[in-house]
């Protein structure tokens, strides 16, 4: 194998070895809870504000940050409050 050909074959390695995380990943899925749902929305929400706030004073990237993790820390305190709700429902 030469180094050309062997150039040609890292990407394809890298992108099997990938898929294979993939789908081993998928294998023990499980529905997300409430919390962790809302804290992924709240961070992407709260991302995508700060960025754009952000980009109104000259710094998007701190904008998204701190909107990302202001959004997370809501979004999991809201998600949480919702899964206390129904496990008291089910009381």
């Amino acid at each position: 194998m030469n180094a050309q050909t062997s150039f040609l074959y890292r990407p394809l390695a890298g992108l099997s070895l990938l898929a294979a995380f993939c789908f081993a990943g998928c294998e023990n899925y499980r529905k997300p809870q409430n919390t962790e749902e809302g804290a992924l929305q709240g961070a992407a929400a709260g991302a995508a504000a700060g960025a754009l706030i952000g980009s109104q004073s000259g710094d998007a990237l701190e904008g998204a940050a701190i909107g990302g993790a202001a959004g997370a820390a809501a979004g999991g305190y809201y998600g949480n409050r919702e899964e206390r709700r129904d496990r008291d429902d089910d009381d």
